[in-house]
């Protein structure tokens, strides 16, 4: 940690120590540091330099410094404080309005613009993604209630953060979108629970389907999301049978091939045995046939492997096939992964087109295994009969 984050953190917890009351049971130097451990697990898996570092990790230090004044409109009370003491540390008057920013974007509605806004904007709602997220809002609770803004009973308090966690809330950080949700979403279903035990049982069931279609919408992806991976996995498994199917008549015809020709084809060269060219011809081609159909089924197709950021953002491509990314630079296919994520749509469209293709190339290998088989069983047949022929007018 650096020294001017060290001497913030001490000005942070003396500032809230001497001036801060104790009705302030949640915006306290508690939060702070929740708000700030939160910023640096968003720093150390995203791509920020030391400079962006220091002015998510001095803005979450410094974000709620303006509750020692006033509630309402505390974010601009915070930038005071704020510019008052960075400037007492040397602090460069742009990276003090960098910090500013950051302050600001923390109220309530307002929409992050910048990336470092967005790290601020998760980190200061961590805890709607944490396991102590009802401990924290039951603090929070208590704390409009010490200060008299408004008393809630716990069914009241259940229904306001319901409307808080499936209506006005959302994550915008990539890291946030994978490793919050998750939790969120579980810490809303237990919300919902609580809810449904304060209906009377006549209306539990009716209340259920209407709280979980209007407030988890999230949660039913988990259905859609099943969907895909099964028939994606139904398709591979497929796809891997009747790669083994061809190499399997492969084999067969190959070993066909090489004992035809190393004892029969030898025999041909007497006279007498001239009876048998005409069923070995047939069988060797029904063979050949059978073992280039087989290669032609198992042949691979490869695509241009690249694409372009219109591409990407105009979701004309799918970059889950490495067909169409495996001659890009690795941080173009990172950017483009990132854009993917931010558009719940288009991972869906992605998964689709993937489907799709797959079975394409089933479709694909599965006629030209017919054919192959088809070729194989009646290349035997006329070859025996042919032989039988053979044999019976040699005779």
């Amino acid at each position: 940690m650096s020294s001017i984050i060290e001497i913030t953190d001490k000005y942070v917890f003396d500032l809230f120590t001497k001036h801060l009351p104790n009705t302030f049971t949640y915006h306290n130097y508690k939060h702070t540091k929740r708000v700030f451990q939160s910023t640096k697990e968003i720093i150390e898996n995203s791509k920020i330099d030391a400079n962006e570092s220091e002015i998510l990790l001095l803005a979450s230090l410094l974000h709620d410094t303006g509750y020692i004044k006033t509630r309402k409109g505390h974010e601009v009370e915070s930038t005071k404080i704020a510019v008052d003491f960075l400037k007492s540390q040397n602090i460069k008057e742009k990276k003090i309005e960098a910090i500013c920013q950051c302050i600001m974007v923390t109220k309530l509605g307002a929409e992050p613009k910048s990336e470092l806004e967005k790290i601020i904007k998760d980190a200061d709602t961590s805890h709607f993604g944490k396991k102590y997220f009802a401990e924290v809002s039951e603090l929070f609770r208590l704390e409009l209630e010490l200060q008299n803004i408004k008393t809630y009973s716990p069914k009241e308090w259940c229904i306001e953060n319901i409307k808080m966690l499936s209506k006005k809330h959302k994550y915008y950080t990539v890291y946030a979108k994978k490793n919050w949700i998750e939790r969120k979403e579980k810490n809303l279903e237990k919300l919902i629970e609580f809810k449904f035990k304060q209906q009377s049982i006549a209306l539990k069931e009716e209340l259920k389907a209407k709280y979980k279609s209007k407030y988890k919408r999230e949660s039913s992806e988990r259905g859609v999301q099943t969907m895909f991976r099964v028939a994606l996995r139904n398709h591979i498994k497929l796809s891997d049978i009747a790669d083994t199917k061809a190499n399997i008549l492969l084999s067969v015809n190959a070993i066909i091939i090489s004992l035809v020709l190393s004892n029969l084809i030898s025999k041909l060269d007497n006279p007498s045995n001239s009876y048998m060219i005409i069923p070995s011809v047939i069988f060797i081609i029904f063979s050949v046939a059978s073992v280039i159909l087989s290669i032609i089924a198992t042949k691979p197709n490869v695509t241009r492997g690249e694409f372009t950021k219109e591409d990407v953002e105009n979701k004309k491509v799918n970059i889950l096939f490495f067909g169409n990314f495996h001659k890009m630079r690795l941080e173009e296919f990172e950017w483009a992964i990132e854009e993917m994520l931010k558009d719940k749509d288009y991972i869906y469209s992605s998964l689709s087109k993937d489907l799709y293709f797959l079975g394409k190339v089933l479709s694909r290998k599965y006629r030209i295994l017919r054919i192959t088989y088809t070729i194989f069983m009646i290349g035997i047949v006329l070859s025996v009969i042919a032989f039988a022929v053979s044999f019976k007018m040699q005779s």
